[in-house]
């Protein structure tokens, strides 16, 4: 597969806050490793604030650890197997009354006991490696005592000031707010939830984006015309904000690491990850063929002037060439077959998988596909 990104450059990279979606960029972050993808600078709001610690730490496995483990009771004051039930709608296994009194309490207390996430703060960043780190490294929070948006520069904390203003970044508006040095501040999605504005300002000129779709709002301002933006973002549903289980993270990081090789490699598909192989006339060949698997004796014309727009049509693909058409077809028959999305394959391997698989389910040679592509 060729890179589409230029290795000889060196990147800025922004990290959308969006709570316990941030497994998500830890595994965007594992391809761009992979693919040798240099950085020098990244930009963090709420959760991206975290895992931009982790980023100037240049600790990917530290990130993965702590992602592929994370407990609900590690952020929140919060009892773990409640927390799951909750977000399974396993409502069944909960004692409601018990949980609307405790949901009365935190209401009454202005919202969830975070002193779990100050506490975790300390255990998975090193504030020292970020503070000397060869990274620069920027988080966005609010100042709600003083009414201003704040764009931090790292390098002029000392250390206990870091771990207060990675907690200031994350305050999400569903936590208990405490003073940090005599002031309150906010989650920085309520000024820059996507800080790319934060990279741009300071002249960063190549930039990757890794898009969250969390709380807040997005800066609105004109990027330069010299800045290149290179957007990772998510292709399916992420878990919920605050669905802070092991179970989504290992999901959200699995995604976010295919997701990231879409982008770097060009690949095509949008639940599936398809490496182009075949140009257009053996695109067009292969539409022809289901057509004749529908029907034998289907005419050429009738092929071109029916079958194929029907198919466009079904796959909801009414712009594009054969071979977008194609992949449009081959996702909607892997998905209808339950194939398995995470793994990067050629065109023409995908084919073969769902004729197969078509197939061992339907013995019948003429109408094995039928079934499973677009009427």
């Amino acid at each position: 597969m060729e890179l589409k990104l230029d290795k000889s450059k060196t990147y800025a990279i922004a990290l959308e806050g969006g709570g316990a979606r941030g497994a998500y960029q830890i595994g965007a972050w594992k391809a761009l490793d992979e693919a040798g993808i240099r950085y020098n600078a990244v930009s963090g709001t709420s959760v991206g604030s975290l895992n931009g610690a982790m980023f100037a730490m240049r600790d990917l496995k530290r990130a993965e650890e702590f992602w592929s483990n994370i407990r609900f009771s590690q952020v929140m004051r919060v009892d773990d197997a409640t927390m799951r039930c909750v977000f399974e709608k396993d409502f069944k296994n909960i004692d409601i009354k018990s949980l609307f009194r405790t949901a009365v309490e935190t209401v009454r207390q202005g919202g969830f006991d975070v002193e779990p996430l100050r506490q975790l703060l300390r255990e998975a960043i090193d504030a020292k490696a970020v503070l000397s780190s060869d990274v620069n490294f920027y988080l966005m929070t609010y100042s709600v005592t003083d009414h201003k948006e704040l764009d931090v520069d790292t390098k002029t904390l000392d250390e206990d000031e870091l771990y207060d203003m990675l907690l200031a970044s994350s305050y999400f508006p569903a936590f208990k707010h405490e003073k940090l040095d005599g002031k309150l501040y906010t989650d920085g999605g309520v000024g820059d939830v996507v800080p790319i504005h934060s990279l741009t300002s300071r002249s960063y000129k190549d930039l990757i984006v890794m898009r969250l779709y969390g709380f807040g709002i997005e800066r609105r301002f004109r990027i330069p015309k010299d800045v290149h933006i290179t957007t990772i973002a998510p292709t399916r549903e992420l878990g919920q904000i605050l669905n802070f289980s092991n179970e989504q993270s290992r999901f959200d990081m699995r995604l976010g690491y295919f997701d990231a090789q879409r982008v770097l490699y060009g690949l095509y598909g949008v639940d599936y990850y398809i490496e182009r192989t075949l140009d257009e006339q053996t695109a067009y060949d292969l539409l022809k063929r289901m057509c004749l698997h529908r029907d034998p004796a289907i005419t050429l014309r009738q092929i071109n002037e029916n079958a194929i727009p029907a198919l466009a049509r079904a796959a909801s693909n009414k712009s594009g060439d054969y071979y977008d058409l194609l992949i449009s077809v081959l996702e909607s028959a892997a998905g209808e077959l339950k194939l398995d999305p995470f793994a990067i394959v050629t065109d023409k391997a995908l084919y073969d998988m769902i004729t197969h698989s078509a197939a061992s389910k339907n013995p019948d040679s003429r109408t094995r596909l039928i079934r499973y592509f677009p009427n």
